[in-house]
């Protein structure tokens, strides 16, 4: 191949396509559990509301309830996949090695968010949240109904393998992705850039600016105990006795099961079988979906 100006610029446009594509058809499961919010700065801090009670009858002037805010800061990072095309493998046009290799950095740049969604959801057990405590812990401080200090569990303990039952219903999931730039494919392959001169080789690659941090606590649990009828029961009503501040019930309904695929049978199990373990009805089925995430392995 005759390298010109627009040689180099189709050939950028079909590594382009083989990037989107291979980009646009990766899988995805971040979107069952993270709630997307566009950032606009070097970090974003989040303040949640945590006085805000029910509804009241509305006697006399009205009642303003305390906002407390509680700073919980993510900053983004960066994130980057780069990838050279010999520029004697243009003239020879030995170019059938970079389809693949462009779409390989093209599911690179895709999964990268979901690792971080699913990574940080794992480390849940030893990661602090914007409370101060562990996102999955026994001992989260929240108030009462008679504004006395009290505390609240999301987390059944245990030392085998994690699961999480959540509530992804509501506005805001349990884990926040933080997206400050989109994946972005970017390259340098004019005649005269460095790397050609001193490298002779054009250059392309990905990069995505972001982050991930939790969200409400109380809409996720998380344990490590035996996936049974009992942990999931404990799991089920923990979530749905959840409360906010000044002991508001915040009416939790929790619909997914998250597991790895080493779990995927005793979830199947659980939530599909027509009979529990002794034969008898299984009261759990169709509680929850079963949600099998290769990322939690």
């Amino acid at each position: 191949m005759i390298i010109t100006a627009t040689a180099l610029q189709a050939l950028r446009v079909g590594f382009k396509t083989e990037f989107q594509k291979a980009l646009d058809g990766t899988p995805t499961m971040r979107d069952r559990v993270a709630t997307v919010v566009r950032s606009s700065t070097s970090e974003s801090t989040y303040g949640w509301l945590k006085k805000m009670s029910g509804m009241r009858e509305w006697l006399g002037p009205r009642q303003l309830d305390g906002i407390a805010e509680a700073q919980y800061t993510i900053r983004n990072k960066h994130f980057e996949k780069t990838v050279e095309v010999n520029r004697n493998d243009i003239e020879d046009d030995n170019l059938g090695q970079y389809s693949m290799m462009f779409g390989e950095l093209g599911d690179a740049a895709g999964a990268h968010p979901e690792t971080l969604v699913w990574n940080l959801l794992k480390a849940g057990f030893s990661t602090e949240c914007w409370d101060g405590q562990n996102f999955f812990d026994s001992d989260h401080p929240i108030t009462d109904e008679d504004g006395a200090a009290t505390t609240f569990s999301n987390t059944g303990g245990g030392s085998g393998t994690p699961w999480f039952l959540l509530c992804t219903n509501k506005s805001i999931k349990p884990i926040l992705l933080q997206e400050r730039k989109p994946i972005t494919f970017t390259y340098k392959d004019r005649p005269d850039d460095d790397n050609v001169f001193f490298n002779n080789t054009y250059v392309y690659g990905a990069d995505w600016r972001g982050n991930v941090g939790f969200g409400v606590p109380q809409m996720a649990y998380g344990s490590q105990q035996t996936l049974d009828a009992t942990s999931y029961a404990a799991a089920r009503t923990a979530i749905q006795n959840m409360k906010g501040d000044g002991g508001r019930p915040l009416g939790l309904m929790p619909n997914l099961l998250v597991v790895p695929p080493s779990l995927e049978s005793a979830g199947r199990k659980l939530l599909n079988s027509e009979y529990a373990a002794g034969g008898e009805t299984n009261e759990w089925k169709g509680t929850a979906e079963l949600l099998v995430v290769p990322w939690l392995a």
